[in-house]
Formats: structure tokens, C-alpha cells, sequence
């Protein structure tokens, strides 16, 4: 069993990495076989997860490390047809938030703990800087991962939907979400479409982004060994190839590539957060 383990770590490790992928070895399990394996799933079948497996599911996100338990996540399940159909269409018509099984938001949320604090007599000043804010989307990343990683070991696929921020202040309004809290990404839960070509995409090697107690840049060859296997990953997939042109540039080259999130500050002001 664990030999066979190994050989699959081993073909998700090349698929990641490339001719210089690490060698899986003797520390094989279940659990790295899940995490190597995860890649963007976009394309669903019809099925059901149930209210079981989506309690499990939160169950693992809420068991992610917080800061100082203070337990920043909220969930929003979306299963109200027509909040799903704005929601897509405020997310740029993107068909998955439809199809999926389970669409999420999560939301960074300091609203229970300020009346908390408030109801007992205390003042909340701190909550004004942008640690706080930060240490609250630190705190629902962590959940939100650990529910991918529980929703994809019961055999479904995930994607984040990031794109809620195009248009935040109305993804605000339709979930009546109050003052200090902010939705950070949505997630669709769903079974994978096996015809969907979609596969492990290659990642930048662990010598470009692994440092040893100083800051090291990356070669040039590093980098250019990542370009290549991208681009080789987006021409199988019949996309456009060129990975700094066609998603790099195009997320940061100018403000209007951010779709509306460069406005985001404002939102976070609006939302009760001062972020001195």
C-alpha cells in the first residue's frame, strides 16, 4: 500500500515540479496524496454533498489554527437559487458558482467579537489598525483551505471565486453582511467532471521559492524552467500559453486589470475597518 502511495506522490510531484521534482521517499501517506493532487476544478456533474458531509467540512475549517481562538471565519451557504444566479453574475458570469454542488462565502468577520467586547465594557480602539484586519483574513484563509483539503478527501473538487471582489459592496448588500466584517472569496464544492482536462498545474520549484535564513533571488534559469512548463501546461490545455502575458501582466499591469477591487480600501472603510 504505501509503495503504491509512493508512486502516486511521486507522478503528482513530477506533475508539479517537472525533471527536478523531490523524490516522494518513505514519508508517503493519504493526506500528501490529497494536497498534491488538488488542482482547479470548473466543471461539474450533478450531485448532491450532503448536509453530513458539509457539517464534516466546516467542522475542519473551524479546527484551523486562529489567532488567539479569537475565530475571525464566518461561512455564508449559499443555497437560495437566485442569490446563487446574482452571485454568478456578479462574479463575471462564471458558470461554477451555478453548477457546483455547494457555493460558500467566507467571510472575515469582527462584528461578534466587537459586541462582545462592547457588551463587557471595553473599548475596541485596536481594531482599527490593519493588523487587525489582516490577522482576520489570515484567520479565514487558514479555514478555508482546510475545508478545501476536507471537501477534496471525500472525493470532490474545489474552486476559489476570488472574483466576489469585482464587485463587493454588492455582494455586501445581498448578504446583509454587517459592519466589520468583509467577504474575502467564495468557494464552489462539487464533483469533478472526469472529462474536464484540467490537471495538476506546474508550480514555481522549491528553488525559487524556498530560502535559507536569508533572501536568495531566483536564477534566471529557475525562472526559466518554470516559464517553460506553465506555458507547456496551458498549450495542452489549449489556452493561451504565454503565463506573463496572458495572466501576470494582465492581473497588474494597470489598476483597471483589477476589475473593480482597486476600490477595495473604501469598501473596508465603509465596513467599519480604518486601517491606520
Amino acid at each position: 500500500m504505501t509503495e503504491t502511495i509512493t508512486n502516486v506522490l511521486q507522478q503528482q510531484l513530477d506533475k508539479r515540479y517537472g525533471p527536478d521534482a523531490p523524490v516522494a521517499g518513505d514519508a508517503a501517506n493519504p493526506t500528501l496524496e490529497v494536497l498534491l493532487r488538488h488542482r482547479t476544478a470548473r466543471n461539474y456533474l450533478p450531485a448532491t454533498v450532503s448536509e453530513t458531509e458539509l457539517q464534516l467540512i466546516i467542522a475542519a475549517a473551524q479546527s484551523a489554527s486562529t489567532s488567539a481562538n479569537f475565530q475571525f471565519t464566518s461561512v455564508v451557504v449559499i443555497d437560495d437559487p437566485e442569490v446563487r444566479t446574482r452571485l454568478s453574475e456578479l462574479a463575471g458570469g462564471q458558470r461554477l458558482v451555478l453548477d457546483a454542488s455547494v457555493f460558500l462565502v467566507w467571510i472575515a468577520d469582527w462584528s461578534r467579537n466587537i459586541e462582545l467586547a462592547r457588551a463587557n465594557g471595553h473599548t475596541i480602539e485596536a481594531t482599527s489598525y490593519l493588523d487587525s484586519a489582516l490577522s482576520s483574513i489570515i484567520d479565514v484563509t487558514l479555514s478555508a483551505q482546510n475545508a478545501a483539503i476536507a471537501a477534496e478527501s471525500l472525493g470532490y473538487g474545489i474552486t476559489f471565486v476570488g472574483a466576489l471582489r469585482n464587485n463587493i459592496d454588492a455582494v455586501i448588500d445581498l448578504l446583509h453582511l454587517p459592519e466589520w466584517t468583509f467577504p474575502v472569496y467564495g468557494m464552489a464544492i462539487g464533483l469533478p467532471d472526469p472529462t474536464d482536462p484540467a490537471d495538476i498545474k506546474p508550480r514555481y520549484g522549491q528553488n525559487v521559492v524556498v530560502h535559507r535564513n536569508t533572501y536568495t533571488p531566483p536564477t534566471e534559469a529557475a525562472v526559466t524552467d518554470y516559464l517553460t512548463r506553465i506555458n507547456t501546461y496551458y498549450r495542452e490545455q489549449e489556452l493561451p500559453e504565454d503565463w506573463v502575458k496572458n495572466r501576470l501582466a494582465g492581473r497588474i499591469s494597470t489598476k483597471e486589470s483589477l476589475h473593480g477591487r482597486q476600490h477595495i480600501r473604501t469598501t473596508f472603510h465603509n465596513q467599519g475597518f480604518d486601517l491606520k
